[in-house]
């Protein structure tokens, strides 16, 4: 039978939209709020309306809460990396090569999977492909994620994700010298016209995207460059960097001819893109205590920047 539950709008709420409403007063994330509304499950005065219908004073909002469906995807014990877990969230460094959730060609061996067979509770959270995922790494990026255990904790993880209250911190080898110590570079991004599947930066139809950096060290040939992402955009670091001539090494998508060449031959060095989710950052959604996390630099990473098993970086602002 599905959770029926009803709200009054006040004074407050008045003129807000319907989904925002509904997501705030039920804890729901607003996407799931949004599919409720597109099925019909949520009635305002005793009728459907649109996700964007603005409320009034005094207005009843009803929402039909189905049970959680059944996942299809079989739980899978690959090990986790925890490095934190409570009975809200989740956080976990994630190794090279791991694919965050099932798409299309990848239906076993993903993070979900071996997130459903750790959390017993998690079938349905934030979504029955996608359950607990409130943001993704690349496949071949590693490093530190959250992850939702509730319907409440998934709400509000999603919305400081969009809200940009969670703080992201990369590591990234790039081709070349970068010139400057520090730097930011703004530019919008969007999907390629004639190649959907990547991203470039775009003068027109882009959506702002701000990346700021600081070099840890210089190589020969190559830099490791602390990158900080205030906007979080799709491969986002990825084009930022080659967009200034400085492309991740291993990365046969963003690192023009040269850079897929070395790809493709292993001439680099790396088996992967050189990207590390280095350290996240963002509020508890049960206590509002600020969290951050580190997740330890992977071998691979450390012997191509030549960097000692013990040597680390101190924490310092990105300007």
């Amino acid at each position: 039978m599905p959770d029926v539950r009803q709200f009054i709008v006040d004074a407050a709420d008045a003129g807000r939209r319907l989904d925002v409403f509904l997501a705030h007063a039920s804890g729901l994330s607003r996407a799931r709020v949004q599919a409720l509304i597109e099925r019909g499950a949520v009635l305002v005065g005793g009728h459907p309306q649109k996700a964007r219908q603005a409320l009034r004073i005094g207005e009843r909002v009803t929402v039909a809460v189905p049970d959680l469906e059944p996942l299809a995807l079989t739980p899978e014990p690959i090990p986790l990396d925890i490095l934190y877990e409570d009975e809200d969230l989740l956080v976990l460094n994630k190794p090279a090569g791991l694919v965050v959730h099932p798409g299309a060609g990848r239906t076993t061996g993903t993070l979900v999977h071996a997130l459903l067979a750790h959390c017993r509770d998690l079938p349905g959270i934030g979504g029955v492909e996608r359950p607990g995922i409130v943001h993704r790494l690349d496949r071949e990026t590693s490093g530190v994620m959250v992850v939702a255990k509730s319907e409440t904790a998934h709400a509000s993880l999603s919305a400081q994700f969009k809200d940009r209250v969670v703080r992201k911190r990369y590591l990234a080898l790039v081709h070349g010298a970068v010139k400057h110590e520090t730097g930011r570079i703004e530019a919008a991004i969007g999907r390629r016209e004639h190649d959907r599947k990547r991203m470039g930066v775009r003068i027109r139809g882009g959506r702002e995207a701000r990346t700021a950096y600081r070099v840890l060290r210089r190589l020969a040939d190559m830099t490791l460059v602390e990158a900080s992402l205030e906007t979080g955009r799709t491969h986002q670091i990825r084009v930022h960097l080659a967009h200034i001539g400085h492309p991740v090494i291993g990365d046969a998508v963003y690192g023009g001819r040269r850079g897929r060449r070395l790809a493709a031959s292993g001439e680099s060095g790396a088996g992967r893109q050189m990207l590390h989710a280095w350290r996240l950052g963002f509020r508890h959604p049960r206590t509002d205590a600020w969290l951050e996390f580190t997740a330890p630099i992977p071998e691979d990473l450390r012997a191509l920047a030549g960097l000692a098993p013990d040597e680390w970086f101190a924490e310092q602002p990105v300007s």
